[in-house]
């Protein structure tokens, strides 16, 4: 594939801003500084370095972010500001999408990407995939609060009762809440249900895949092909 090509599939900009990035000698191939935007290179383990950072090619991209309090989940947000804000511009070029919302107040793990048939996979209430949550709890937890969540409570807009899919106490005010479905404020709601309240709420899984320990707050990293494996189970 063409330099420019391959800049421009990665977000870099226009094809005629990525020949000026090749011209100005601001790109390197695994590397190699090229200045010839008609170069061919293969794409497998391709690692472009622009202005000095590196940047792994991807054809698709799949990413996660550890996300803070205070972030909408949003590419048009009201009140505060959006999430992709803590993304590199490359990234939000290439128009990525959240898949799926957490609340404003809501911290943890949000997966991103460029594939819609993989956003529709992740994301769709057709697909049920099962999101861990750990709610922090106002009031301490007892054994019928956990019986409630998992038999179903019944939410004020609703008809039928909700139950959680999996639902343990990891400590007396520290929830471990599993949903198949996204409706909106829904753990919130159904810990209020169960007479209970959440004082702070953050997602640890999406299906197999567990927030690293080791990415900090409000930081990003592309998923790994293990990653990606554990979320198509």
């Amino acid at each position: 594939m063409q330099l420019e090509r391959i800049l421009h599939s990665q977000g870099f900009g226009s094809r005629k801003l990525c020949r000026i990035l090749c011209y100005d000698e601001r790109v390197a191939v695994n590397g190699e500084i090229c200045d010839d935007p008609s170069a061919d290179f293969p794409t497998d383990h391709l690692t472009l370095t622009v202005d000095g950072e590196d940047w792994p090619y991807h054809e698709k991209a799949y990413l996660m972010l550890n996300k803070p309090a205070g972030y909408e989940c949003s590419l048009k947000p009201q009140y505060h500001p959006g999430v992709h804000a803590l993304l590199p511009s490359p990234l939000r070029e290439r128009g990525v999408q959240n898949i799926g919302r957490l609340d404003e107040d809501t911290t943890g793990l949000l997966l991103f990407s460029d594939d819609g048939t993989f956003i529709h996979r992740m994301g769709s209430p057709k697909w049920k995939v099962p999101k861990v949550y750990e709610a922090t709890t106002k009031h301490p937890i007892d054994a019928a609060q956990v019986k409630a969540l998992l038999a179903g409570v019944l939410l004020n807009d609703e008809t039928v009762p909700i139950a959680a899919l999996a639902c343990e106490a990891a400590g007396p005010h520290t929830l471990h809440l599993t949903l198949g479905e996204g409706k909106y404020h829904q753990v919130k709601r159904m810990v209020a249900a169960a007479g209970n309240r959440v004082e702070a709420l953050k997602r640890i899984a999406i299906g197999a895949l567990t927030l690293p320990e080791d990415l900090p707050v409000g930081e990003w990293r592309w998923l790994s092909e293990a990653d990606l494996e554990k979320l198509r189970k």
